[in-house]
């Protein structure tokens, strides 16, 4: 009766203590997180560098001036008249329309195929904050549970102590509550220790923006519905970070190839000099042309070449790969909604109903203690069970969730 107290004024200094902490749902969680991850913030500043390197690509070549200066002197004086001399020349290289194209055309993709990237990894951040939201209350509904089965054994052990106080019970039947009321109780310390991880691993994953002291204002049965498979599929195919990365890389392969097969064309460049010296003046203008002779870039092409088939390979790999992953993972997710139903709708009534005969009949006289104990076990498991199913419906949504990546990190 002692340790029922105890539970009690446990559990409602724990209510007090909840009330003045502040109360996260998964969304404001969402939110802290994609605002104050370091991780994600140098993944964004690739993109900036991505986009600074299309401005890199888009630049012309600049113009290169030479100047020589310096004096001449005549070996007699019949060839000339000494003095200084001096030079200038200026070089202007052409950016070819072919190779320009093919070059921006390339950094363009290697932006797109980085941008693709931040938002697979926004979406695995998220994935994982998610996981770890609904570990946190698939901990607290266990730890709830397991307070509940140590308050009931407590009920139970007090009412079999008088009895045997009075003679109307076998002293074995008090040794054996006490073993079973040990055991509650081991239980629920181990659940109130995994309840402690599992808010530890959370606030990790959402960052130092989240207090060490918080409330989940959300429940494990909280699973958003998804849409037919068909629908999924086809939003996979537009929003999934991965196969638009891969896609990204695919332009990217193209246009460098493009870009190598165009360095196989003569260069070309504008070039104006002026030469002065004591006798006269001179100015010239014209071009200088660079003929790929020795040089034809077999192996730059051919390497660009082979990053295109693997390229192509890559993707074709990731549509088959993603298709098949969504498909497993919307047939855990309709798993689990089927047990979820089963275990709500009937089984977990039923047990608990059992229970209350059996825990009658005891109290009449009718049952035994064993009896009893039997209806809690199985009162226990189910209830287990139907924690266990939410989880892997909310894994089976997790799942799903990054697979398709949403851009923003919401769900439609």
């Amino acid at each position: 009766m002692h340790c029922t107290k105890l539970v009690a004024l446990a559990c409602g200094l724990g209510a007090t203590l909840a009330f003045a902490q502040p109360a996260y749902d998964l969304p404001q969680l969402e939110a802290l997180a994609l605002d104050s991850s370091r991780a994600l913030f140098a993944a964004r500043d690739q993109v900036t560098a991505a986009r600074h390197a299309v401005d890199s690509a888009s630049a012309f070549p600049n113009p290169e001036l030479e100047y020589l200066g310096g004096t001449t002197r005549a070996r007699s004086s019949l060839a000339g008249t000494p003095g200084d001399a001096r030079s200038v020349t200026l070089t202007q290289p052409l950016d070819m329309p072919w190779r320009r194209s093919a070059r921006i055309g390339a950094a363009e993709a290697g932006l797109a195929a980085t941008t693709a990237a931040t938002r697979g990894f926004e979406a695995d951040l998220l994935a994982r904050l998610r996981s770890r939201y609904f570990d946190v209350l698939r901990r607290e509904a266990e730890l709830r549970n397991a307070r509940e089965d140590m308050a009931a054994m407590e009920s139970v052990r007090s009412r079999i102590a008088k009895r045997v106080e009075t003679g109307d019970a076998a002293r074995f039947e008090l040794i054996k509550a006490d073993a079973e009321a040990l055991n509650a109780q081991k239980t629920a310390q181990a659940a109130g220790f995994r309840v402690d991880q599992a808010r530890s691993l959370l606030r990790q994953a959402v960052g130092g923006a989240l207090p060490a002291e918080f409330v989940l204002s959300g429940r494990l049965g909280d699973v958003p519905p998804l849409q037919p498979l068909d629908g999924l599929r086809r939003q996979l195919n537009e929003s999934s970070p991965e196969l638009a990365r891969a896609r990204a890389e695919t332009v990217r392969a193209e246009r460098q190839l493009d870009l190598e097969r165009a360095q196989r064309w003569p260069n070309l460049a504008v070039k104006g000099a002026f030469n002065e010296d004591p006798d006269m003046r001179a100015s010239q203008l014209g071009v200088v042309l660079t003929i790929p002779i020795w040089d034809r870039r077999s192996g730059p092409v051919g390497e660009a070449a082979a990053q295109l088939s693997r390229a192509r390979n890559e993707l074709q790999a990731h549509e088959f790969s993603l298709a098949q992953t969504l498909e497993v993972a919307y047939q855990q997710y309709e798993i689990a909604q089927t047990q979820v139903t089963a275990l709500e709708s009937g089984i977990v009534r039923q047990a608990e109903s059992a229970l209350r005969v059996a825990e009658a009949a005891y109290r009449f006289g009718e049952r035994g203690f064993l009896e009893v104990l039997d209806a809690q076990r199985v009162y226990r498991a189910a209830r287990a069970e139907l924690i266990a199913a939410r989880y892997e419906l909310a894994s089976a949504w997790v799942e799903i969730e990054r697979l398709r990546a949403i851009p923003g990190g919401r769900s439609e």
